[in-house]
């Protein structure tokens, strides 16, 4: 039988400590062993592409964006980032259904990577002259560019996160916070010369795809199979 959902404290900063200590081992070893199987599968398609890349095109945008290496943490601060949503949610329903359509938005954007394999232009910066951005060069390649499965999961994370933190009736600066954040991260891929605009509004239509699909057959599986059920908990660990 699945177990009743926690009382959760009506004061969105007591939430915030409850749902992060729910399972959070479980939640904690799922993310990092999900990651590792995602950068498994995307450098596999990154150095097996089925055809010779294409260089997307420059816009006026990505000619106006000037080059920033302080841009990198903002870029890096993804796999903060899409750690967040899992750790808060608090159902097991939210947290499989959470991790099945990640894996769906990863499939989608690694079979166009394989099939329609694209690249960026050479940046207008001598990449050498700045050790971070030539070691993440060096490691990602500036290929598997559209669409920006980085911008992707940033939309896709914001929508999840904007949703739980509403459902928790967080303050409005938490609420601008996680946006901002989502915006740093789309805006580096633009700064570091990772992406072009076209890979970002790929990107973005992805994410924001994905995620309406996802939470509308949450939704449904919610009305269907009751409240109750759909938002189960997950027991804590003892001791948590």
């Amino acid at each position: 039988m699945i177990p009743a959902p926690p009382k959760l404290s009506p004061d969105w900063r007591k939430q915030l400590r409850q749902r992060f200590a729910t399972q959070w081992l479980i939640k904690s070893l799922g993310t990092i062993c999900w990651i590792a199987s995602f950068f498994t599968a995307y450098f596999w398609v990154l150095r097996n592409p089925i055809a010779e890349p294409t260089v997307m095109p420059l816009t006026a945008l990505d000619r106006l964006i000037p080059f920033s290496t302080h841009a990198l943490v903002l870029y890096v601060s993804l796999w903060v980032y899409v750690s967040i949503a899992p750790a808060l949610v608090k159902s097991f329903v939210e947290l499989f259904s959470y991790g099945v359509a990640t894996v769906v938005l990863s499939a989608i954007g690694l079979a166009i990577f394989w099939y329609l394999p694209t690249t960026v232009p050479v940046p207008e910066v001598d990449a050498f002259q700045h050790p971070s951005i030539s070691m993440l060069r060096g490691v990602d390649l500036a290929g598997n560019a559209c669409p920006s499965l980085h911008v992707a999961f940033a939309v896709f994370t914001g929508i999840w996160i904007d949703r739980i933190l509403r459902e928790m009736k967080a303050v409005r600066w938490i609420l601008a916070a996680n946006w901002l954040w989502c915006a740093g991260i789309v805006y580096s891929t633009l700064a570091t010369r990772q992406h072009v605009l076209i890979d970002v509004i790929a990107g973005a239509a992805l994410g924001v795809a994905v995620a309406t699909l996802h939470l509308r057959a949450l939704e449904r599986f919610e009305a269907r199979w009751g409240h109750a059920t759909a938002h189960a908990s997950i027991e804590p660990l003892s001791g948590s």
